[in-house]
């Protein structure tokens, strides 16, 4: 008697292989929960301590809190995640805060729309405790630049947008140049720095940072944002895509002697996942590498 031939099946007869199979499985279902739900909720704050050249000593030691790409509007990322943002930012013992662009969401799959006149109100509390300075990045510019630049002036938000502005927190004077985003606005790196006129150090913040390569070694320090640190980074794989040079992707960098801080960001774009780049606020500290000299504060 013939034995009937049986047709493929996806279930290994093995019970070593089923069992595999389940694993894998849950393990995709798991990382996709997370990716997807919990991790975008998230809010983390991690403490940076850089080391600069061109750094004052009697700005040793000087805290700044960044924050880039909040995209309020992304999933799991509203107005109430804003208060949040707001409130631990009070909270912080930082003097300033940084921030590196896109406050506004073009559109991300599963988000709603708000607009800067929205979301700008929510910053007051924040404004009006201490300074924060700001560029627009991409999206905001995609959105009507000067729309959302008049917004976050409102709400009492210093935007500067290819402009030098001198700034003293406690003891420590120090020159903030904002540069305008890279693709979305003719940016003046030149002109920016024409308005630095001491020899107090600078922070340059812009959005993007395939800009650094430009920024003159006069900045102590280049801030940025816009890559989301690829909302993505797996384990041995690293991050797949990045919207910058990887090399760019998140944390800090020094190349030809010049350093380079690109926040992570808050939010997301495109696609609402994040996985292993969890929303950060980054709260540096920066103080003078070995050897710079001490400077009087002007």
């Amino acid at each position: 008697m013939s034995r009937t031939p049986r047709g493929w099946r996806p279930w290994p007869r093995n019970v070593w292989l089923q069992r595999l199979f389940v694993g894998t499985v849950l393990v995709a279902l798991g990382c996709l929960a997370w990716g997807f739900f919990w991790e975008p909720r998230q809010l983390v704050e991690r403490d940076y301590d850089l080391a600069l050249s061109h750094w004052s000593r009697d700005c040793d030691g000087l805290r700044l809190d960044v924050v880039a790409d909040t995209h309020t509007g992304s999933p799991h990322n509203g107005l109430d995640k804003l208060d949040r943002i707001v409130e631990r930012l009070i909270a912080s013992d930082a003097p300033a805060v940084l921030m590196a662009g896109d406050y506004v969401i073009l559109s991300v799959l599963g988000g709603t729309y708000i607009s800067a006149d929205e979301l700008a109100p929510h910053l007051k509390p924040l404004t009006a405790r201490k300074p924060v300075y700001a560029v627009l990045g991409n999206h905001d510019w995609w959105k009507d630049g000067a729309h959302v630049r008049a917004a976050l002036e409102s709400a009492g938000v210093i935007v500067l947008e290819d402009q030098a502005r001198k700034v003293h927190l406690g003891g420590c004077g120090l020159w903030i140049v904002g540069i305008g985003d890279k693709w979305e606005t003719a940016h003046d790196i030149v002109g920016a720095f024409d308005g630095v006129n001491d020899q107090a150090p600078v922070i340059a913040l812009t959005h993007n940072p395939d800009l650094f390569p430009e920024i003159p070694a006069r900045a102590a320090l280049t801030v940025a944002g816009h890559t989301h640190g690829g909302q993505v980074r797996l384990p041995w794989f690293g991050t797949p895509v990045v919207p910058a040079q990887i090399r760019y992707a998140g944390g800090y960098i020094v190349e030809d002697g010049k350093s380079l801080f690109v926040s992570t960001g808050i939010g997301t774009s495109i696609l609402p996942v994040r996985f292993g780049v969890p929303p950060e606020i980054s709260r540096l500290t920066l103080r003078a590498a070995a050897g710079e000299p001490a400077r009087e504060p002007r």
